[in-house]
C-alpha cells in the first residue's frame, strides 16, 4: 500500500512488482499524478492488465474495504528490521510518499501492527519507494517459498 504517492514512475514500477509477484497494490489518494500519465504507463510497461491495483479515496476507506488483520508501516524511524517479521498472507505493507514518508497521523493509526525498517548504512535518508516495496514484498514472498513462481 502506497500512502499518497507522488512520483508516477515509482508507482508504475510497483505495478510491475504486483504483476510479477501476484501481490495487490493499494494506492491512497491524493496521488501526485493521474493514473493515465505517460510516465506511470511507461514504468509499468504492459503489466497494468496483469496487476491488481486499487485506488482508495482515503486511508479510512481503505481500512473499511480491506479489513486487514496486520499492517506494517515502513519508516526509517523504526528499530525492527523487516526481516524480523514472520509475514502472513493478507498482511499490509504500508509505505509513505517519496519526499516525506508516512505522516505522524498515519503512524499513530490504530490499524498499525508495528513500525519496521529496511536496514541501510548510517547517514542515508531512505530508499527509493519502488525499491523499498520490492525488498519488502520479496522478503514476505520468500518466507512462504515463492508460491506460484517459476
Amino acid at each position: 500500500m502506497f500512502h499518497e504517492p507522488r512520483i508516477p514512475g515509482n508507482t508504475g514500477n510497483a505495478i510491475r512488482l504486483a504483476a510479477g509477484t501476484g501481490s495487490e497494490l493499494h494506492l491512497i489518494e491524493p496521488l501526485g499524478f493521474d493514473m493515465s500519465e505517460a510516465k506511470l504507463r511507461r514504468a509499468g510497461l504492459d503489466y497494468h492488465d496483469l496487476a491488481s491495483v486499487t485506488v482508495h479515496p482515503d486511508l479510512a476507506t481503505a481500512w473499511s474495504r480491506m479489513r486487514p488483520e496486520r499492517v506494517y508501516a515502513f519508516t526509517t524511524r523504526a528499530r525492527t528490521p523487516h526481516t524480523d517479521i514472520a509475514y502472513r498472507a493478507g498482511d499490509v505493507l504500508l509505505f509513505g510518499a517519496e519526499p516525506s514518508g508516512l505522516p505522524a497521523e498515519v503512524l499513530a493509526d490504530e490499524h498499525l501492527t508495528e513500525e519496521i525498517r529496511i536496514p541501510m548504512l548510517p547517514g542515508r535518508r531512505s530508499m527509493n519507494l519502488a525499491n523499498a516495496a520490492a525488498v519488502a514484498v520479496y522478503e514476505a514472498w520468500r518466507q512462504h517459498g515463492f508460491p506460484g513462481a517459476v
